[in-house]
């Protein structure tokens, strides 16, 4: 593995934690989602390829189930990984947020911008990656990937049961509207104080640096860092793989 002391081109330098610690349940029954095959690699060997193939990462950080790190950490071993990039696992916490936490209390000194990245999200582009580090490079304390609503949006008023009716309250302009992916990427400093100070339960990291009152940043994200939650998703990802082979010759 690599000396951990270099630096990066700019002067910064960046760790990802990818937290990977969740079961994955509309999947359906068997390993954790990270976990879960894609093309014969599990998808967390993907998403930490897909980190480290940005030359600005230095470190990835995966945060794996509580009492799954010695499992995850000779799934590591196992695979090909970058020379360049060092790996460290760590056991999470019971919530992705608390996950998230303890991959940020392992970093080293010296890091300045972190990217939290979803296990889910195996096939993100590193133009999308070194898009959200060169932003944070620039200032923005957070920028999220993320791209325009395909589809019209209807806020409702939620069905006392599953499968009823439910009324539409609003529909929001849908030109305002992005659909948020990872890589997010935060001056480190920031993702800790927000950590330290916001309390609920979140979806992800920027809505809680946007509760200490902080600009959060849109730069453009891309179709192929979807979010593999069902089945349908794991054809969808195999069949960009497919594609990405295709086209690189191999």
């Amino acid at each position: 593995m690599s000396d951990d002391s270099r630096p990066t081109p700019s002067g910064s330098r960046t760790a990802a934690v990818i937290p990977a610690a969740g079961r994955g349940v509309r999947l359906g029954p068997g390993a954790p989602k990270a976990l879960r095959a894609l093309n014969g690699t599990p998808m967390l060997i993907h998403a930490v390829r897909a980190m480290a193939a940005s030359r600005a990462v230095s470190l990835v950080v995966v945060v794996a189930p509580p009492d799954g790190a010695a499992e995850v950490k000779t799934l590591l071993d196992a695979h090909a990984l970058p020379e360049r990039t060092d790996f460290l696992v760590v056991p999470g916490g019971d919530t992705r947020q608390e996950s998230v936490r303890l991959g940020l209390d392992a970093l080293p000194p010296g890091i300045d911008i972190v990217l939290v990245h979803d296990a889910a999200r195996p096939l993100v582009p590193v133009d999308t990656v070194d898009a959200v580090i060169e932003a944070v490079r620039e200032g923005a304390p957070a920028v999220v990937p993320a791209l325009p609503l395909a589809d019209t949006v209807k806020q409702v008023e939620p069905a006392a049961a599953v499968g009823e009716p439910e009324p539409v309250v609003a529909t929001p302009e849908r030109a305002l509207l992005r659909a948020v992916q990872t890589p997010q990427g935060f001056d480190r400093d920031t993702l800790v104080r927000a950590h330290e100070t916001v309390t609920d339960n979140v979806t992800d990291d920027a809505s809680m640096v946007e509760q200490l009152g902080l600009q959060v940043v849109v730069v453009p994200g891309h179709e192929e860092a979807f979010k593999v939650t069902r089945p349908l998703d794991l054809v969808l990802a195999e069949a960009v793989l497919a594609r990405r082979r295709l086209n690189d010759g191999f």
